[in-house]
């Protein structure tokens, strides 16, 4: 099995993110620090992460579902020293975010050591959608400027792909997008000319924020895990 994809399974990151993590030498293999990630090893190559010694078959795979408050970063750890979103879990498992929402944003976030179901919530390939409510400093939003975000903005990276837009109030809409730009959702908004006063994710597919606490967290049924795993390979 290749490098990457070992760690990957050992729940320590994504699968992207496993190979950076062996890039920026924090990986090596019975002492000596590797930097290919195509490396091949098992089980009894002897591979440790920070000097912490990794087997696949001790780790059992969890998901956490969290409501991100305002003001945490959604990362494992900050140079900063800003609160993280792992921070909010007690656990002896080593957990990683599922993709990110930046420190204004609130809501669902996902927190797991299962590397192959992170990689296929946020690879661009699999379009999972996630869903928003965004409440604007400047409303109403007209009707044409709902229709246009349906349609796609351009943005400076590019045009976005069509989205689903419901309207809940004259400041507030839900949208629905596949995609995983950098504050996306928020440079869409600005380009229907509002300001985002505020910004909660309130579901990833098929898994709904609910009556999650502010902060709270509750770890996923398996059930619950295998729906967003069908949704990533409906779409």
């Amino acid at each position: 099995m290749r490098l990457g994809k070992y760690l990957a399974q050992a729940g320590v990151a994504s699968r992207r993110g496993a190979e950076q993590l062996v890039f920026d030498g924090r990986v090596s293999i019975a002492g000596a620090t590797v930097r290919d990630p195509a490396r091949d090893v098992d089980d009894d190559s002897a591979v440790a992460l920070d000097g912490e010694p990794l087997v696949i078959g001790r780790r059992r795979e969890v998901v956490y579902a969290v409501n991100k408050p305002k003001g945490v970063v959604s990362t494992a750890s900050d140079p900063q020293r800003r609160p993280t979103v792992v921070a909010l879990i007690t656990t002896e498992e080593r957990l990683y975010p599922v993709g990110r929402l930046d420190i204004d944003t609130t809501g669902l976030m996902l927190l797991t050591n299962d590397g192959e179901l992170a990689n296929v919530l946020t690879h661009p390939r699999y379009g999972v959608s996630k869903t928003y409510v965004v409440t604007v400093a400047n409303g109403p939003v007209r009707p044409s400027r709902l229709r246009d975000l349906a349609d796609g903005v351009v943005l400076d990276d590019g045009p976005t792909a069509p989205a689903k837009v419901r309207k809940l109030a004259p400041d507030r809409f839900e949208l629905i997008i596949r995609e995983g730009r950098k504050r996306q959702v928020r440079r869409m908004t600005e380009a229907i000319g509002h300001r985002v006063k505020a910004l909660e994710r309130v579901a990833i597919g098929p898994l709904r924020l609910e009556r999650l606490a502010d902060g709270g967290h509750r770890r996923l049924r398996h059930d619950e895990v295998e729906a967003l795993r069908a949704a990533a390979r409906r779409d």
